[in-house]
């Protein structure tokens, strides 16, 4: 077996290419470079083995949730690149023309996020600004991970957004208490799928969001 699908099997039933776990090879090179100028991850997670599957594969996980078809996908909050970098990687291997919109209002992780973009050859734009002050935005999906809380999120998409499709956020082994809590003050529908990194966590795909009365 090619040494790379062995790296990354748990994304056995994602169909993803050779060229992809290249590309995810060479960002985790590019991610670990910078963390020894700054921290973009903790120290612990930016080991090899840790990276690969805490970082890459959870955040590739969710492309069966992206709509592909969508010319714009949004990632809040994007900080080292997971998950827009990864699923950037994933696009341009699919050869899709989805263009990955990457807010981060921290100067050195934009200017590492364009570097990253330019070296991989990826369709992103990196946009430095407090996505909590951008107005009338449009996406296919919105993608978050370890940003801010569920209802914040939330309360961002419903008054920041004018459209979107769908919303995509990663949920920990708090997930469900902090959905039931959420959905007293908001409707939405939404799916979820458990994660394949971690026993305790799980995806949660949103559509429709309304604030309640």
């Amino acid at each position: 077996m090619d040494e790379n699908l062995k790296k990354y099997s748990l994304l056995k039933y994602q169909n993803v290419s050779r060229e992809t776990f290249k590309d995810f090879e060479s960002f985790i090179s590019l991610v670990q470079k910078k963390n020894e100028e700054i921290n973009i991850i903790s120290k612990e997670t930016a080991k090899n083995e840790i990276i690969r599957e805490r970082h890459i594969i959870d955040s590739a996980q969710i492309i069966e949730f992206i709509d592909l078809n969508h010319t714009k996908l949004v990632d809040i909050g994007s900080g080292s690149g997971m998950p827009g970098i990864v699923i950037s990687i994933m696009i341009k291997n699919l050869r899709k023309s989805t263009k990955v919109y990457l807010y981060e209002k921290s100067h050195h992780k934009s200017v590492f996020l364009k570097k990253v973009s330019r070296e991989l050859d990826l369709k992103t734009e990196v946009i430095q600004e407090n996505i909590f002050k951008a107005q009338n935005l449009q996406s296919g999906t919105i993608m978050t991970r370890a940003f801010k809380p569920l209802p914040v999120v939330l309360d961002l998409v419903y008054k920041n957004f004018d459209n979107y499709k769908n919303l995509i956020l990663f949920m920990g082994k708090n997930g469900e208490k902090i959905l039931e809590e959420t959905l007293k003050d908001w409707d939405f529908d939404f799916e979820t799928k458990k994660s394949i990194t971690s026993k305790d966590s799980f995806l949660l795909n949103i559509k429709n969001i309304k604030k309640k009365n």
